[in-house]
């Protein structure tokens, strides 16, 4: 018969068989109960039950989400609401499910893609698409595969706005194309209710397929060249342009130096003028001799000079520097340019004859 049928004949002293000699001590004390609890009786199964089934329940109704997760809680298979970090009680399954997703991780989309350019070019671009889930709800339930979702737009994406630009920006200007088209990525994924926001989108690499990269290599050096002529030309721009304007400056002052000088003289010979018609009012004839002799002297200035006289005398005329003194024009007289000459005076030389026609009494 078993130690733990009452009235046993075994059990003759009354003695516990599962207690140890001496006395129990330390942790029997906390295991005594539980023996009493399941030691004998036709309910051992039914107690096992509940406490498996108490235990069960205790872990299945206590969450413990992390800093980077959120949990999404469903009942009966509709969202109920959404735990945040921390721990959490929630009715036990069937009623309610909680899904956890990371809510802080950025994950990464790379691809290389084909693109047609707006001037009608292929080239390779290569997209990498950092993003993070901004919305968990939206995540697991907006949408059939969110992931999948964000590769298909980021594709379209790039793909808009390359097409909407030249191959020199896309290979050489792809800042621009990045921010356009990571506006347009974010506003797709809301309109597809992905619950995704990006984070960064970059085109790092844009290259020409390889079956045509010779000629874009040619591209790009005549492209370089033009740049380069372009710098010296702007270069030899900005040394003549000054020098162009400093010589019209120039040419402007030196003409408008002439323009005050011409005033100027003119001015002073209507002045002049004014005051010779005075004078030539009150003297005429000593005015007009006066006159007369300043032109000749003027026209006769830096010249020699041989004038002839009506006696067929030729009287030599030092002007200018040759004969006075430097600066000093000599003054001509009535009588140095037809000098008086009486018949009377002895001539030693031989008398001419008559001098041929078409010579004039000067000669010059």
């Amino acid at each position: 018969m078993a130690w733990n049928i009452p009235g046993g004949s075994s059990n003759k002293d009354g003695r516990n068989p599962w207690q140890r000699k001496g006395g129990g001590g330390g942790i029997d004390r906390f295991i005594d109960p539980l023996r009493n609890l399941f030691g004998g009786g036709g309910n051992n199964i039914v107690r096992w039950v509940a406490v498996l089934v108490a235990l069960w329940l205790a872990f299945n109704c206590f969450v413990l989400v992390t800093e980077q997760q959120r949990g999404v809680v469903l009942r009966f298979g509709q969202v109920a609401r959404v735990l945040q970090p921390g721990p959490h009680f929630k009715l036990p399954w069937p009623i309610e499910r909680v899904f956890k997703v990371n809510a802080t991780a950025i994950n990464t989309f790379s691809d290389t893609v084909p693109v047609l350019t707006r001037d009608e070019n292929i080239v390779s671009v290569e997209i990498n698409v950092q993003y993070r889930i901004n919305d968990p709800q939206l995540y697991l339930f907006g949408s059939r595969d969110a992931t999948e979702v964000l590769a298909q737009a980021a594709l379209s994406s790039v793909r808009e706005q390359v097409g909407r630009s030249t191959l020199d920006t896309v290979l050489g200007a792809r800042g621009a194309l990045a921010v356009s088209a990571r506006q347009r990525l974010q506003a797709s994924l809301d309109a597809y209710r992905t619950g995704l926001v990006v984070t960064e989108l970059n085109l790092p690499n844009a290259r020409p397929p390889e079956e045509v990269k010779p000629a874009f290599d040619d591209v790009n050096s005549a492209g370089q060249d033009r740049d380069r002529v372009i710098s010296e030309a702007e270069a030899y721009a900005a040394k003549v342009v000054p020098e162009a304007r400093g010589q019209a400056a120039r040419v402007r002052t030196v003409a408008e130096g002439y323009k005050t000088a011409s005033i100027a003289r003119a001015t002073g010979d209507a002045e002049r003028f004014s005051l010779l018609v005075e004078q030539y009012q009150a003297a005429p004839e000593v005015t007009r001799k006066r006159l007369w002799l300043e032109t000749v002297q003027e026209v006769l200035a830096d010249n020699r000079k041989v004038v002839g006289a009506d006696s067929r005398q030729l009287i030599y005329v030092p002007m200018g520097r040759g004969g006075a003194a430097a600066g000093t024009p000599p003054m001509l007289t009535p009588e140095m340019v037809a000098p008086t000459v009486n018949a009377t005076d002895s001539d030693p030389r031989p008398a001419r004859g008559e001098r041929p026609s078409g010579r004039e009494e000067v000669s010059r």
